[in-house]
């Protein structure tokens, strides 16, 4: 089973669940902000690909953040500021089975819902 998380106003969201529509790919949508975060496996993305993967650097989320923050940034504050502020995940985020994928590029959907 594939789950899209996201949020539905994200430009890049929109573009990956427009794919996988005209792609005929079945998918459960999980909006960061509608839904929250208590089921979302943010731990675990965190542990297998650390923040730096994780977290948008180049968003206004991530700008509006204070130097002192983003200096000290690890894997437990990057968890926690998440958590408060889901617009600083990179997305969209889709995962089937164990597999996670970061962001949008047709090429890649393509390989990873095979």
């Amino acid at each position: 089973m594939i789950t899209l998380y996201g949020i539905k106003n994200c430009d890049t969201v929109k573009k990956a669940r427009k794919w996988l529509e005209q792609n005929s790919v079945a998918y459960t949508f999980h909006d960061f902000r509608e839904d929250g975060m208590n089921t979302v496996p943010l731990a675990e993305w965190l542990a297998e690909f650390g923040w730096e993967q994780v977290l948008n650097r180049r968003s206004t989320s991530w700008r509006a953040l204070s130097e002192a923050q983003k200096s000290d940034m690890d894997n437990s504050s990057a968890a926690a500021l998440a958590d408060e502020t889901p617009t600083l995940i990179k997305r969209p985020v889709m995962t089937k089975g164990e597999s996670t994928l970061f962001g949008f590029k047709a090429d890649s959907y393509a390989d990873f819902v095979k």
